[in-house]
């Protein structure tokens, strides 16, 4: 507990110099106002997270609705997204340091009855402070943080003795789990809860994208730094041979719209913003530099890359543009997500693809419409969840304090 004191005090004055610069520093300390009521504190990282437990929560919240609902993530763009789904009872703040002090008061003002912590989010301070218990969903344990946490002495036991329930996102995540000392009895089944996301009903805005056919077009989604330039060298590739292409470029973190811009005038491609509001008419690439809107984009391209790969980051979910029955191109590097992309592989889904060459090639072999969607169809397939999200609910029901 010692090392993790410092290495958490280290972490918490950079934290908070951050959000003190931010003007976020009562959040990140827990002193902004409370509401009254006692509440389930459920706390995701980010967009991604909370997107993926959102079907889960919908329905806990119809079957329970005595319930009021705290919502913590790590970012504004994730608080703003849960609070423009407007559900009943529920409150989104920025999540607290994970000092023993913050973390009390945190508990106290928000009377808090249980935790839920999704994905990779483990905090032993807030884990060992709640009063009730603690459920983990869709939890994420790669093997270099396992080695990380091993080093620690009997922190990850003592973080994880007052989790009463653990759904594993993959096999693997619930062996490391195990190992660091989770109890059998709470160790639930495997589900990823990406596999439940279903398409939003409405998957478009009023803008013309007439000349973006959806089997000419398509996307790279949640791209880094690195990617961009084999993306926009593949593209060019690929339009020498089938000019009416067309590529809707997604960033990971819009922020770096205006250097990504560069890059594509730099290649002579015609382009238009979306943080600009400029039309795509006349365009050979849409920059789609804005946050919260993949759902608009998946729908409009038959060829989906979903970032990631090409770079370190470990790739990112295929679960949402396969929901769209999307043709799924994908990079060697998929860490975060390898029971996924091994389905993939194993029923032959998707494509892998390693540079350049390998890109403006998958292109090709996609252009076919009925190919597109022949493996969009499979990729839906092969990612198809083998356990069932009202098993999952009732087990969380389960758990979860009269109040």
């Amino acid at each position: 507990m010692f090392a993790y004191r410092v290495l958490l005090s280290l972490f918490a004055t950079v934290t908070l110099f951050k959000a003190a610069r931010a003007g976020q520093l009562a959040a990140r300390m827990g002193r902004e106002t409370a509401q009254p009521g006692p509440h389930i504190w459920l706390h995701g990282a980010s967009n991604g997270e909370l997107t993926s437990v959102r079907p889960v929560l919908e329905q806990v919240i119809a079957d329970r609705p005595d319930l009021n609902w705290l919502i913590t993530t790590n970012t504004t763009t994730a608080q703003t997204m849960v609070d423009g789904w407007n559900l009943p009872q529920i409150s989104t703040r920025l999540a607290p340091v994970d000092l023993s002090y913050v973390q009390s008061r945190m508990m106290r003002r928000w009377d808090v009855r249980a935790h839920i912590a999704l994905e990779s989010e483990l905090w032993p301070n807030r884990f060992r402070l709640c009063p009730g218990p603690v459920i983990l969903l869709g939890a994420r344990l790669s093997e270099s943080t396992a080695r990380a946490w091993s080093k620690l002495g009997d922190l990850a036991q003592q973080a994880l003795t007052p989790v009463v329930y653990a759904s594993a996102q993959d096999s693997a995540s619930l062996a490391r789990f195990d190992e660091l000392g989770l109890s059998k009895d709470a160790q639930g089944p495997v589900v990823d809860l990406k596999s439940f996301y279903k398409p939003p009903t409405a998957t478009g805005d009023g803008t013309d994208f007439t000349e973006f056919p959806r089997g000419t077009t398509w996307l790279a989604a949640s791209t880094h730094d690195g990617e961009e330039e084999i993306v926009l060298a593949a593209h060019l590739k690929a339009l020498e041979t089938h000019p009416e292409l067309k590529l809707i470029l997604a960033p990971r973190h819009p922020n770096r719209g205006d250097a990504i811009a560069d890059m594509i005038e730099t290649a002579g491609l015609r382009f238009a913003r979306r943080s600009a509001g400029e039309p795509p008419a006349n365009t050979q690439v849409y920059l789609a530099d804005t946050l919260g809107e993949m759902h608009l984009w998946y729908p409009r391209a038959g060829r989906v890359y979903v970032g990631g790969g090409l770079t370190d980051r470990g790739g990112h979910t295929p679960y949402e543009p396969a929901a769209f029955e999307a043709a799924l191109i994908f990079g060697a590097d998929t860490k975060n997500f390898r029971a996924s992309y091994d389905r993939l592989r194993a029923a032959d889904a998707a494509i892998e693809v390693t540079n350049v060459e390998s890109l403006a090639q998958a292109l090709t072999d996609l252009e076919p419409v009925d190919v597109q969607r022949e493996k969009g169809a499979s990729a839906k397939e092969a990612l198809k969840q083998d356990g069932d999200i009202g098993d999952l609910i009732q087990s969380i029901l389960k758990h979860l304090p009269k109040v």
